[in-house]
């Protein structure tokens, strides 16, 4: 059964890693450079309608080039921690626009549309998860840039275990669970989480009302704040997919993405 559901991007200007993020450009496959914002709503567009897809920012350099695209922008406080907390803030600005909230991170634009679609269904199928997300098998080349990027002391994805019932256990910024450096196949033992999140609309006001978590400040990961807070996290199970998911966390992820845009033939 089709379900309904809509999309907020989260974006804020201010990053303590990458300022101005959301504005940086990307060149695609024709050599024309777009920017994260684009990629991301055009990531939303193409699973949802763009009267479901909203950009939640508290900067107006951001709305600005959201509205010259033809989007919808919701404003949210400045004091928002993250992009849950963000989300929570734009639908009681909007209200219950759908029975499904997904998130879908501003620097995540190389998600895939089933992704999204897998992830509405898994919440829907599942009434005592808090939220569902995605945990992807890695591929050897995603694997090695985790490992690169720790090895260099770069924040670069966040990784995932999980329980024999498919909820999550632990999100980290490590590379989890920990393996030796001659451990053979080692990536297919780590699992990547994406930047990508389906909730209800209630889950995401009790997020909202509770305060940031231990390991949520330790490990810098809003989700955490489910899983010290006890709500169930259901995890979506993928293969490696085709292409690497690279999140824009760094500048130096920038020839990664594009690499993958050239690839994938995505202008």
């Amino acid at each position: 059964m089709k379900q309904d559901f809509a999309i907020l991007i989260p974006a804020r200007f201010a990053s303590t890693r990458y300022p101005g993020k959301p504005l940086a450009l990307l060149k695609g496959a024709d050599g024309h450079a777009r920017s994260l914002i684009e990629r991301s709503w055009l990531a939303a567009t193409a699973v949802a309608p763009s009267d479901k897809v909203w950009v939640a920012t508290d900067d107006d350099r951001i709305a600005e080039a959201v509205q010259a695209l033809g989007g919808q922008v919701v404003m949210t406080p400045e004091a928002c921690r993250n992009g849950t907390e963000r989300c929570a803030a734009a639908v009681e600005v909007l209200g219950e626009v759908a029975p499904i909230i997904v998130n879908l991170q501003g620097d995540a634009p190389l998600t895939p549309a089933f992704v999204v679609r897998d992830l509405v269904a898994a919440l829907a199928a599942d009434p005592g998860a808090a939220m569902a997300t995605p945990a992807v098998e890695c591929s050897p080349t995603l694997y090695d840039h985790l490992v690169q990027d720790e090895a260099a002391g770069r924040v670069g994805g966040t990784t995932v275990v999980a329980d024999s019932h498919g909820r999550a256990l632990y999100f980290s910024k490590r590379v989890i669970p920990h393996l030796p450096a001659n451990a053979p196949d080692a990536h297919k033992a780590v699992r990547l989480h994406l930047g990508v999140y389906a909730y209800r609309p209630s889950a995401l006001a009790a997020y909202a009302a509770l305060p940031p978590s231990p390991l949520e400040q330790c490990e810098g990961l809003e989700q955490l704040r489910f899983l010290e807070s006890g709500q169930p996290i259901r995890l979506v199970p993928f293969p490696a997919l085709e292409w690497d998911c690279i999140e824009l966390n760094n500048p130096e992820d920038v020839p990664a993405i594009e690499a993958v845009l050239q690839t994938r033939g995505i202008r």
